[in-house]
């Protein structure tokens, strides 16, 4: 599984989950750090990516046109990098199964609110 990282989470992430998730990017990484939405959609589509977001915009995108791609959205609020990665190895079975269904389009991932900074 190979994951696409949204402007809203850190590139440090591409290298923190390696182990989990090899070869993921994250979009400023790819030149799409100013693309919209649907450039990012369309990005993540043609390369069979996952997106991972905090944005709202994805999940409509997501009931809008289906999938692929797959989108993880995270509900975290402000939180450290650390959190996220933390967030992502907790839940990395439920990332699994979610990746491996092919009727499954949206996964919600609710952060826990005591990392909230």
């Amino acid at each position: 599984m190979t994951l696409l990282f949204d402007q809203n989470c850190s590139p440090k992430l591409v290298v923190r989950l390696s182990d989990l998730a090899p070869n993921s990017t994250q979009v400023a990484l790819v030149g799409l750090d100013r693309a919209d939405d649907r450039t990012v959609w369309d990005y993540a589509l043609q390369a069979q990516l996952i997106i991972v977001t905090k944005d709202t915009d994805f999940n409509d995108l997501s009931v809008i046109m289906g999938t692929p791609p797959k989108v993880i959205w995270l509900q975290t609020g402000n939180c450290t990098t650390a959190s996220i990665e933390q967030l992502l190895r907790t839940h990395w079975p439920a990332i699994q199964a979610f990746a491996a269904d092919p009727a499954a389009a949206l996964l919600t991932v609710i952060g826990d609110p005591a990392a909230i900074r």
